[in-house]
């Protein structure tokens, strides 16, 4: 799997970093990162409730 965020939506709100603080940080000025970008499959449902959180549907998982 292969987590992508399209930057142009994101807002930086961090409720991403909230369910997965192991994949999403939002540094100081506010800006997201994406700390593995193919994470391991334990980290999926964290990751498929960061997407469902998303305000501005900004983030996705791709099947690799």
């Amino acid at each position: 799997m292969k987590v992508v965020v399209d930057f142009d939506l994101c807002e930086a709100n961090a409720l991403c970093m909230e369910v997965a603080p192991e994949i999403f940080k939002v540094d100081d000025q506010d800006l997201l990162h994406i700390l593995i970008e193919h994470p391991d499959e334990k980290y999926r449902a964290r990751i498929q409730e960061a997407v469902r959180l998303c305000p501005r549907q900004a983030i996705s998982i791709e099947e690799d």
